[in-house]
């Protein structure tokens, strides 16, 4: 992040060119907002503004959706779901343009208020919750071109230089290695255990490790793992047990001495409070696809800072949702470490260019372009959409005797 070099919003508007890579579009799209100034600045529903979205097409790009908002200028935004049935995402984002056109794009909280609490019986649920995520990332890619601003800047500035990532050479997090039983014998416990001991023995006593449970080790099996894991000081145990009851998680903390963090299948600030309020958990990990987006992603952390718990965020998206990620956590004070996979098993490379930069550390740097700071290549988007190897198939995990289990 370079914030000294960010324009303030008179050198954008006067240039009548090219600042940062905003085109003649989105100065034009600057200069509709410059239109709600002055005396019709109190009037909320922004009639006198001209900027409007236009269109939504929604792409299907593996197992991911794209979505891209386009405006009555050339400014447009991009989005990206994730963790949902890709062809479920499309028709329903799609379905929700309903909701969207003719409004205006830069009222992103009004806009994700109505569709949130558009339909009382689908409301808070993860297909509607993870399309609004990626419209939510869209409007602000948008307002941020608008105004000719990176996103983090429209969320009150940097307040860190760089992001720490994983996984690097230093920062490793080691899983399950197979569905495990409700209570272990010594040997499945020692299995476990060898998994954090290498991982250790790979990174050093200066690196970071991590075990991700995966809510596939069953709550008894698990109070017999942590117990011995304890001399490896992991940085965290993530995701001890399955969203859904909060006394396990509450019984989990009261026998385990080491940090536990979860949070990325708890979806808004609704689901992530119980957590904090029983103070069941030490670190939080939200998703910005799965939880709402960057304005709620920006809640939850806010939420986290009343009760001085830092965030982790979670992500298995492309560049595009990383990057979005990257400026809620680029703007909020209590963080520990991201995760970002970018070796192009999550996303081909080059269908999304991001702005930011990884330095030998590992640590994510964001730059001064405006919006979320990518390029779409759509050509390359839809070679990979039309890969039959990267179409969407549903998980079946078992048991070894045929019964499912959890993952």
């Amino acid at each position: 992040m370079e914030p000294e070099k960010s324009p303030d919003r008179r050198t954008v508007l006067g240039t009548g060119g090219v600042v940062l890579g905003v085109t003649a579009g989105m100065a034009t799209g600057m200069s509709l907002l410059a239109e709600t100034q002055g005396p019709q600045t109190n009037d909320v529903a922004d009639k006198t503004t001209k900027l409007k979205i236009r269109s939504l097409h929604a792409t299907v790009v593996g197992p991911k959706t794209f979505i891209k908002i386009e405006t009555n200028t050339e400014v447009f935004g991009w989005g990206e779901v994730t963790g949902s049935e890709p062809m479920v995402a499309k028709t329903l984002a799609e379905s929700l343009f309903e909701l969207l056109e003719g409004e205006n794009p830069t009222r992103i909280e009004h806009l994700w208020q109505k569709l949130y609490r558009s339909h009382r019986d689908m409301r808070g649920g993860p297909i509607i919750v993870h399309v609004i995520s990626a419209i939510d990332m869209a409007l602000w890619d948008i307002a941020g071109k608008c105004w000719g601003v990176p996103i983090y800047r429209l969320l009150g500035g940097p307040v860190r230089e760089k992001i720490r990532l994983y996984p690097t050479a230093k920062a490793t997090k080691t899983g399950t290695g197979g569905p495990w039983p409700f209570s272990g014998n010594p040997n499945e416990v020692d299995q476990l255990v060898k998994l954090v001991a290498d991982a250790r023995k790979r990174v050093g006593p200066e690196g970071t490790v991590m075990f991700d449970a995966h809510c596939s080790i069953p709550p008894p099996l698990l109070l017999q793992f942590a117990a011995k894991i304890e001399p490896y000081d992991i940085l965290f145990l993530e995701e001890p047990a399955v969203p859904g009851n909060i006394e396990v998680f509450r019984r989990l903390k009261e026998q385990i001495r080491i940090p536990i963090a979860t949070g990325e299948r708890d979806r808004t600030i609704w689901e992530v409070l119980p957590y904090l309020q029983h103070r069941c958990i030490d670190i939080l990990q939200p998703d910005v696809g799965h939880t709402g987006g960057i304005s709620s992603m920006k809640k939850i952390a806010a939420l986290c800072e009343a009760f001085y718990t830092p965030i982790a965020p979670h992500n298995t998206l492309s560049e595009l949702g990383v990057s979005a990620s990257f400026h809620v956590t680029a703007s909020v004070p209590l963080f520990l470490i991201h995760e970002a996979y970018l070796d192009g098993h999550i996303m081909p490379k080059g269908v999304v260019r991001p702005t930011f930069t990884i330095d030998t550390e590992g640590n994510a740097h964001l730059s001064n372009a405006p919006g979320l700071g990518v390029e779409i290549d759509e050509k390359m988007m839809a070679k990979v959409a039309a890969d039959p190897k990267r179409k969407f198939k549903w998980p079946v995990p078992l048991y070894a005797d045929g019964s499912v289990r959890d993952y």
